[in-house]
């Protein structure tokens, strides 16, 4: 049950940063498909500033899961990411994604398993998903074998690459840390459009980056009950994906992150810290989950 707002979360096992430095120092398709030909989803996909879900499957989900990592990299085991990739499986197999998982990729894994998706016919997809649960640094994912750019693994997905996906949300979920600056929180005191008929689209567009923590810091997962960005994400997506459009989700997992999570570990000067998500949106319309 989540704890009332303002109050913090305790869980059993320690938490840790998603950081190398700091140890240095279907079965719902025929379903959704059915459903849009009833009233209210012949509205919504008239909708000119709301995202098509009349598609017979809501699209593929790619799940990354790097918790060991090579000894050349001097990198710790990620321990608590398994609960993660099995809260991520879970919640986007109720959603109706379509999951393809992996564990412990290389640099050249990744980026091969997103090319060979992309090149695949979405033509019959709502939407694209990837949950990529590993170390970060600003920019970088980490590979078991060391960094890569975060942009050489999204681009397989932009303009011309995926045409299938043209017009269609992507959506990017990142478990992992962007520097290694501490978050200490801070107190507060209370007080009492016409459709689309461009035949061109920025190749940035109908993207959405969700960082589990700000530029710059780290991101925090418990060993025991795994990330506290993916802890909830998946409890939010649970809880409002039949009554509000993705973005609103989002700002939820936010406040969930920010308010009811403070770190706990034996690492001098590590203890009593926050996190706050960075939702990155270059999405044109907005995104309801099919009901």
């Amino acid at each position: 049950m989540a704890a009332p707002l303002g109050d913090t979360e305790v869980q059993s096992g320690e938490d840790a940063p998603d950081a190398l430095k700091i140890f240095t120092r279907k079965k719902d398709g025929l379903k959704r498909a059915a459903a849009a030909v009833d009233g209210s989803s012949s509205r919504a996909e008239s909708d000119p500033f709301r995202y098509r879900m009349d598609y017979p499957c809501i699209g593929t989900c790619v799940i990354i899961n790097n918790k060991n990592f090579h000894r050349s990299t001097g990198m710790s085991p990620r321990n608590g990411t398994d609960v993660d990739a099995a809260n991520a499986m879970k919640t986007f197999t109720n959603l109706g994604y379509e999951l393809r998982f992996a564990n412990d990729q290389t640099r050249a894994q990744m980026s091969e398993l997103l090319s060979g998706v992309s090149s695949e016919d979405h033509s019959a997809s709502a939407s694209f998903a990837c949950v990529l649960l590993s170390h970060g640094d600003e920019g970088l994912i980490y590979g078991t074998d060391g960094p890569e750019k975060f942009e050489n693994l999204t681009r397989w997905f932009k303009g011309g690459r995926c045409p299938s996906l043209l017009g269609k949300p992507k959506l990017f979920f990142i478990q992992a840390c962007r520097g290694t600056a501490l978050d200490d929180g801070v107190s507060i005191e209370p007080d009492s459009v016409d459709a689309q008929t461009s035949e061109r689209i920025p190749v940035e567009a109908d993207f959405l980056y969700a960082y589990s923590t700000a530029p710059g810091y780290y991101s925090w997962r418990n060993t025991s009950n795994g990330s506290w960005f993916m802890q909830a994400l998946c409890q939010m997506l649970e809880d409002y994906k039949e009554q509000l459009e993705l973005v609103q989700i989002m700002t939820r997992v936010n406040r969930k992150v920010a308010l009811h999570f403070e770190s706990s570990t034996n690492l001098p000067g590590f203890g009593g810290k926050r996190q706050i998500p960075c939702i990155v949106s270059m999405l044109t319309k907005d995104f309801y989950f099919p009901v």
